[in-house]
């Protein structure tokens, strides 16, 4: 089992999981959501999709006091996210029928209480604990093939039932750790890197097709954010 606990110290991250709902909502600028966003820069609204058509204030990340932060996103303040109804099903920049705006710390950011009545989402603030160690799926591209093929070994030679007997991914809503794949995972370019996670969450009335996830994974040298969904 050395080889186990070997293993695991060298794929754990540490990620920040947020749950919906169970507590008296704040609206401060320190508070997150899901199914709604209010803070924006004094000349931004809810962005128009391709179509036109008003976004869905998807999803509202405050930085403030969260156990866990990644390192790519140490000068960054606030992420909202905004989703068009006919959302992309691969691999996608920022602004094709979804957006992503980042917030640094210089930024002057105001309380704006925009709707979008269209909205499936029902809205709720979230709160946050730390998850000390967060495991990649056995479908994520990303595991290295030596890791993979000692697993295989282990599993062969019945020292271990499943490669999930020892390594628990944490699903749902999440900033750092791994991403929760339903299918075999992508390889979103050089310098690219997963960030955060939006999963479907029955209590939001969010089903992304069948249980599914929004990925999301910023580039470390220029910054460029890229969108992924994934489902069952």
């Amino acid at each position: 089992m050395n080889d186990i606990h070997n293993t695991r110290k060298l794929l754990a991250k540490k990620a920040t999981e947020f749950i919906a709902g169970g507590f008296k909502p704040t609206h401060s600028t320190s508070e997150s959501w899901i199914g709604r966003v209010y803070l924006y820069n004094e000349d931004e609204e809810i962005p128009i999709d391709n179509n036109r058509k008003l976004m869905i204030p998807l999803f509202q990340l405050c930085f403030d006091n969260l156990p866990y932060v990644p390192e790519i996103l140490k000068e960054t303040k606030i992420i909202t996210v905004f989703i068009s109804e006919d959302y992309p099903m691969d691999l996608n920049q920022n602004g094709n029928n979804w957006v992503l705006r980042e917030y640094k710390s210089k930024d002057r950011i105001v309380f704006k209480d925009l709707k979008n009545k269209s909205s499936f989402i029902k809205p709720f603030p979230l709160s946050s604990k730390l998850i000390e160690e967060d495991f990649p799926v056995w479908e994520d591209q990303n595991i290295p093939d030596n890791i993979g093929n000692r697993v295989n070994e282990l599993e062969d030679s019945k020292e271990i039932g499943s490669y999930y007997d020892f390594f628990e991914n944490s699903y749902g809503h999440k900033i750092g750790g791994y991403a929760s794949y339903c299918q075999s995972g992508i390889y979103y370019g050089k310098d690219f890197e997963f960030v955060f996670q939006i999963s479907s969450d029955e209590k939001a009335n969010l089903n992304i097709i069948d249980g599914g996830n929004f990925y999301f994974a910023k580039n470390n040298k220029t910054g460029e954010w890229l969108y992924y969904c994934d489902f069952y």
